[in-house]
């Protein structure tokens, strides 16, 4: 899968790892103040 998905990045390489530490940057500050501060009060802890 992952193969597949660097063959369809445009571009070098360098410009593939660029894209992708791009989109995974995006996800991580997606999932830390969009997804988890709506997650933090919905799960119980302690």
């Amino acid at each position: 899968m992952y193969r597949f998905l660097w063959r369809r990045l445009p571009g070098g390489t360098a410009l593939r790892l660029a894209v992708v530490l791009l989109l995974t940057g995006v996800a991580v500050a997606a999932l830390w103040y969009v997804v988890f501060p709506w997650l933090a009060p919905r799960v119980p802890l302690g």
